[in-house]
């Protein structure tokens, strides 16, 4: 995929977050980077809204993972965040191989902490905000 999606403002994040599920195809596990501040939990709140999803949205930084539940898809959405992980034996152990292959959607934040254990087939997402305050989101 080579497409860019620019987010002018929080008005109209949604309507990113549309063309993005949109652009989604059959793509499962999606590695969001970006610098701190940059709106990958704004953006993923956004996609999740987009997806259906009925729960809350937050940022899974303690618990690392948030599991939600739509109502258009039939499979489970999985919210990421590696920004707390030390070593790579914490994601072993929390089975992250269920989550990246079990056929969910996958929502990562801070992927470059655990890159080699993305799946090949991962898609990689620059979420990076622009001089005029807009933010640009390519993949």
């Amino acid at each position: 995929m080579n497409k860019e999606i620019t987010i002018n403002g929080l008005d109209s994040i949604n309507e990113a977050a549309k063309e993005f599920v949109n652009n989604m195809g059959d793509a499962k596990v999606f590695a969001f980077y970006g610098k701190m501040g940059a709106g990958k939990t704004t953006f993923i709140k956004a996609i999740c809204d987009c997806l259906g999803v009925v729960d809350t949205v937050t940022s899974p930084t303690f618990a690392i993972v948030n599991e939600y539940q739509s109502d258009t898809v039939d499979y489970p959405i999985y919210h990421f965040d590696f920004y707390r992980i030390k070593k790579l034996e914490e994601v072993y152990d929390m089975g992250y191989e269920d989550y990246f292959y079990g056929g969910g959607i996958c929502l990562i934040e801070w992927p470059e902490l655990i890159e080699d254990l993305l799946p090949e087939d991962a898609v990689h997402v620059d979420i990076k905000e622009n001089e005029d305050g807009t933010r640009s989101v390519k993949f």
